[in-house]
């Protein structure tokens, strides 16, 4: 094990409350330490916790002295052996403001330079222990750099099938970390379909967004760790970035299992808000029209890409979470978006992802419509360094020979 590694996993034993898995829809339960992809109803699984011995035997106060960024939550994670778990120097994300009442957790500063090394570090992690060794997702860029990076750190081979639009930065960093990388003519979900295919013939397992349980536990990281940078308490109100929605549904699940082993108040759950763009936003869709799933939408378009996904198997779980908090679903355009972040950027100093500028102008649009009010505290998701991102060109010139 590296030395990272060992420090991460809190030493040779790893505290371990799972119990079970379930089905996200019906509820069925399934036997933890096996293999599995969806549920046999071809749902997203959800893993389940002792909690109540969790609590016995586990300081809230304890765990968040510790070091080793999201890995700390150990008691709380599926991984069982502490051999299997893959670090890179994790860190918590720091809370920036970006206004009055509003902060943007900046996720950027992750491994791999988003929020996916959260999700991956620990799917990642769950692959080696279950004996897995070829994984392969489709991506529209930062999932797969994380699935490369831990990938290779935990010693399995990687392929990620990516959109030709997917920014090159993405496509090189995946590739220079050892994973196979093939473009492909076609969005998200029809790379995914490509990815399915060719794991019902045995060449890989499908390690795509909700087909394996385990990425949900890696993201609800997130929710534990604001609610402890929150002094144990939650803002009002939560935009998030929402394509597949594994961090949405992971934070809404996060902040449960802390009301049940009484490290927060059921009072503080904040409103969720999705956000998604304009050019596509099925879960704004199905939100305004009271469905409970959300169906594909058509020729999708966004500079936002890690939110430009047509079609989510998990969108049941998203608007249940957006719903159950007394929140919503907001679009904005990729003009808005694009303003929020040069504005950010020029009066902050923080520089966003297109996908955290989005919740920057989707917190703007409802400040001004009333939907948040002066007095509440907000927090929006910054997913990934904007480094990552193309930015305006610089033109003016000067001639030091004139």
């Amino acid at each position: 094990m590296h030395e990272a590694d060992h420090e991460a996993a809190g030493g040779s034993r790893r505290p371990n409350f799972v119990t079970h898995l379930e089905c996200g829809m019906t509820g069925a339960r399934l036997e933890a330490g096996r293999v599995h992809g969806l549920s046999p109803d071809g749902w997203p699984i959800l893993v389940r916790y002792d909690l109540q011995a969790a609590k016995a035997r586990v300081d809230r106060d304890a765990v968040w002295a510790r070091g080793g960024g999201f890995w700390k939550w150990r008691e709380l994670l599926p991984v069982r052996e502490a051999d299997n778990v893959v670090a890179l120097g994790e860190v918590d994300t720091p809370l920036v403001s970006v206004g009055p009442g509003v902060w943007a957790k900046d996720e950027g500063r992750l491994p791999t330079g988003s929020f996916k090394a959260r999700g991956l570090a620990v799917a990642v992690a769950m692959a080696k222990e279950l004996g897995l060794t070829r994984l392969a997702m489709p991506t529209n860029g930062n999932a797969g750099a994380a699935l490369s990076a831990y990938a290779a750190r935990a010693g399995l081979s990687a392929t990620a099938v990516c959109p030709d639009d997917t920014p090159e930065i993405n496509l090189r960093e995946t590739a220079l970390q050892g994973a196979e990388v093939l473009r492909a003519n076609g969005l998200i979900h029809q790379c995914g379909a490509w990815v399915k295919a060719r794991a019902e013939e045995g060449r890989w397992f499908d390690f795509s967004t909700l087909k394996e349980p385990y990425r949900i536990e890696g993201k609800k990281t997130m929710g534990l760790e604001l609610a402890a940078q929150w002094g144990w308490a939650l803002p009002d109100v939560i935009f998030y970035p929402t394509g597949g929605g594994t961090g949405l549904i992971g934070m809404w699940k996060a902040f449960a299992e802390l009301i049940e082993l009484g490290w927060l108040d059921d009072e503080s759950r904040p409103k969720m808000v999705a956000v998604q763009a304009e050019g596509c936003a099925p879960i704004v869709r199905a939100w305004k029209a009271g469905e409970r799933h959300a169906a594909e939408w058509k020729d999708a378009t966004t500079v936002a890409m890690g939110i430009r996904v047509p079609k989510a198997i998990g969108d049941f779980l998203i608007l249940d979470a957006v719903r159950e908090s007394g929140g919503w679903a907001q679009a904005v355009s990729d003009a808005a978006l694009l303003d929020a972040r040069a504005r950010c950027a020029a009066e902050s100093g923080l520089l966003l992802c297109p996908e955290g500028a989005a919740c920057l102008a989707a917190y703007e649009a409802c400040r001004a419509d009333g939907r948040v009010a002066a007095s509440d505290s907000a927090v929006v998701f910054n997913c990934a360094t904007g480094l990552k991102y193309p930015m305006p060109e610089v033109t003016t010139r000067l001639d030091l020979n004139s």
